[in-house]
């Protein structure tokens, strides 16, 4: 068994003892080892220790005390502190959940407690008297402290956490002994099942939490989600999400078990039944009416036959409008099922029609799609925010006469299944009803890239790291479709319009309807209909329809360009200080490349960002790019390598070879200069002197 704890960036294993009582107050926190570490550094560890772990049991409690924040005894915020745990026990009953605050600044002190959803109230309070008594004795001066039981959770702090996802401390098991038979089959029941779970507990239950079962070829999964009740549908849902990028990492595929904890919610399957099954109706499907008891009818007399035949004629009529009503509601679900057979196969119906909505729900929604709604128009139709159960909403309204549009849906609802990431953006459900297409995704407050980037005022707000954090993150995400996914992906259409940010600023890709799924071990492909935005497409898919994974990669490094520079890649420009060179007016790449090879790099970059970044890392992104717009598709890095270059800062880059130029034609295409002088507020070519292209570019990739 593997004791795992992930504090943000930096992932450590942690091995914990607890066979009884005395023994857990004996031997707790043994052993740590880096996650960093190759697989024999922590197998030997795992040897040892492993047949001293038999149950989940025996694993709890885990505590998680401040070091930096302390009280004394006899304090303020001691008997708040204690006010506080006498309250949340009293509080707790029935619910299972509670959060309190006790105090006035600077004594205040803020808790919370969570019960696992199938916990009878006694036994929750059961787990809280020993949450109290163990936290005061791990954590007996900490102002701020949280202890996880598998039961039950208890934190407290100085500072107000509530109504606030955080998962920066994940703490969970898993036995990487037990790997499960048929381990992609197992990873792709397991991924749809948290998925489906996840969704139902952030949107569909007001407790927030699920619980349900999986078919896969060995048997079943059993999973359970919960947060804590303080937090919106979103913030349940990414925080969820966040903890089964964990459980579903290339590195901790196929485990047969596992139990991820947060400071807000928790993951938990099994190939057992180890939850209260009677739950799973609660967050699975709303509660039955109660059964309405009718009188019995008096007794009729001989002389009532004009009773019995008014008695008789309604009981038939009723008897015929419930059968034309079971005919109706056949019918209807047979059509419902035939239209998403155009969408998935036979045994994916199932999952499907959990995502269908219906159509006058979106409706009121939406204001009936109304213009106050409309956030925008995509190629395929207009996008409208709404709001659902509380719940922001974006929901895209495919053209009604379009096929092209129906197509689109069938590749978007069809993705469901087969890609979760926290770089890609979640589509809720979907709906096929009277004529329309409507597709229903989550909302992101920020928009789309192109609408800060391009935008001379809003694009200040993009500081360096914010900029270098969508590069990675879009590129974090390309890897999962391209190499981590079980089919391979290649979206054909990436550009900063199909980038959307949530509220932090974190990308994530969007708009899957020209995609391509390909087997693992195909590499490209070819097709006759060029669909796209100039200026992203490779000139190999723009002249012979051939795609592939270097197809995206090409997408790729164009919009680090614009990243980096907050200029269009439609818009030409000017690198050149002549008058006669000043007429020859350039596409984006073209610009970037003439500097490049002038040694005038650091003129592409964007004003906002003079003097807030390091050249260094500016200079090393556009390098990156160059390589990523190669002509040639076989000269362009994959996505893993790409990868690989903007996290380890030591790998050294090859030298780029001629780029790809822009299609000067249609429609897409525009022609805007962009004036430069001597007062120009760009870096000077003094600048370039720190990171010099002739000091980098006959070098090559080595390992480390």
């Amino acid at each position: 068994m593997k004791i795992v704890e992930l504090p943000g960036t930096q992932l450590s294993f942690m091995f914990h003892l607890f066979l009884s009582r005395l023994e857990y107050q004996l031997m707790k926190r043994m052993t740590l080892v880096s996650l960093k570490l190759k697989p024999l550094a922590s197998l030997s560890s795992l040897l040892v220790f492993a047949i001293f772990l038999p149950s989940t049991a025996q694993l709890f409690p885990y505590v998680n005390c401040s070091t930096t924040s302390n009280f004394t005894d006899n304090s303020t915020f001691k008997s708040n502190l204690n006010l506080l745990f006498s309250n949340l026990y009293t509080s707790v009953i029935p619910s299972g959940f509670s959060n309190q605050t006790k105090g006035q600044y600077p004594n205040q002190v803020f808790g919370l407690v969570l019960c696992r959803v199938d916990l009878s109230p006694s036994d929750c309070q059961t787990c809280l008297n020993t949450s109290i008594t163990e936290i005061v004795s791990e954590c007996p001066h900490s102002k701020q402290a949280c202890i996880w039981f598998d039961n039950c959770t208890l934190r407290y702090s100085y500072k107000n956490f509530f109504s606030r996802a955080d998962s920066s401390r994940k703490f969970g098991y898993y036995d990487p002994s037990n790997a499960a038979w048929q381990p992609l089959l197992f990873n792709d029941s397991l991924s749809s099942l948290i998925g489906t779970l996840s969704n139902k507990a952030a949107y569909y239950n007001p407790l927030l939490f699920a619980a349900g079962e999986v078919d896969y070829t060995a048997g079943k999964i059993y999973g359970l989600v919960q947060c804590t009740r303080d937090l919106t549908s979103n913030e349940c849902y990414h925080c969820l999400q966040d903890c089964s990028g964990e459980i579903l990492s290339p590195e901790r595929k196929g485990s047969v078990q596992w139990f991820i904890l947060t400071y807000s919610c928790f993951i938990h399957y099994e190939l057992y039944l180890f939850y209260d099954e009677s739950i799973t109706g609660n967050s699975m499907a709303p509660a039955l009416p109660p059964l309405v008891t009718t009188r019995k009818s008096p007794t009729i007399g001989s002389g009532g036959i004009q009773h019995k035949i008014l008695i008789v004629s309604i009981l038939l009529v009723a008897a015929i409008f419930i059968v034309f009503a079971v005919v109706f509601l056949y019918l209807r679900r047979r059509k419902r099922i035939e239209s998403l057979r155009f969408i998935a196969e036979d045994e994916e119906v199932r999952y499907f029609q959990s995502l269908l909505f219906d159509l006058t729900i979106l409706k009121d929604a939406t204001n009936n799609f109304s213009d106050g709604n409309k956030l925008g128009e995509g190629g395929f139709g207009p996008v409208y925010k709404g709001k659902l159960r509380g719940t922001e909403i974006a929901v895209k309204r495919l053209s009604q006469s379009s096929k092209q549009g129906l197509l689109e849906l069938r590749n978007e609802v069809a993705f469901v299944a087969k890609v979760q990431h926290k770089n890609l953006v979640k589509l809720l459900g979907f709906c096929l009803e009277k004529q329309e297409k409507l597709l229903v995704y989550e909302y992101l407050s920020n928009l789309s890239l192109d609408k800060i980037i391009f935008d001379r005022a809003r694009r200040e707000q993009l500081d360096w790291d914010t900029r270098y954090r969508i590069i990675k993150g879009i590129g974090e995400g390309l890897l999962y479709l391209h190499d981590d996914s079980r089919l391979k992906i290649i979206h054909r259409d990436l550009k900063p319009s199909n980038i959307l940010l949530d509220e932090y600023m974190n990308p994530k890709i969007s708009d899957f309807g020209l995609a391509k799924l390909f087997d693992q071990d195909v590499t490209q492909g070819c097709t006759s209909r060029i669909a796209g935005t100039y200026g992203y497409m490779a000139p190999e898919y723009v002249l012979h329809g051939h795609f592939s994974v270097k197809s995206d990669v090409f997408s790729y490094g164009v919009m680090v360009l614009e990243i980096v520079t907050g200029i269009r890649s439609a818009t030409v420009q000017e690198c050149s200080t002549t008058s006669q060179e000043s007429e020859n007016s350039e596409h984006l790449i073209t610009y970037v490349w003439r500097c490049w090879n002038q040694e005038r790099t650091l003129q592409v970059l964007d004003n906002c960002l003079v003097g807030q970044c390091q050249l260094e890392d500016v200079l090393r992104c556009i390098h990156i790019a160059l390589l990523c717009v190669q002509r040639n598709p076989i000269e362009r890095p994959t996505m893993a390598t790409v990868m690989l270059m903007l996290s380890n800062q030591s790998a050294i880059l090859p030298k780029p070879l001629i780029p790809a130029f822009a299609t000067q034609s249609g429609t897409n295409i525009t022609t805007e200069k962009y004036q430069t002088n001597n007062t120009d507020s760009r870096p000077s070519t003094a600048f370039n002197s720190i990171y010099s292209v002739k000091a980098i570019s006959e070098s090559e990739i080595v390992p480390r």
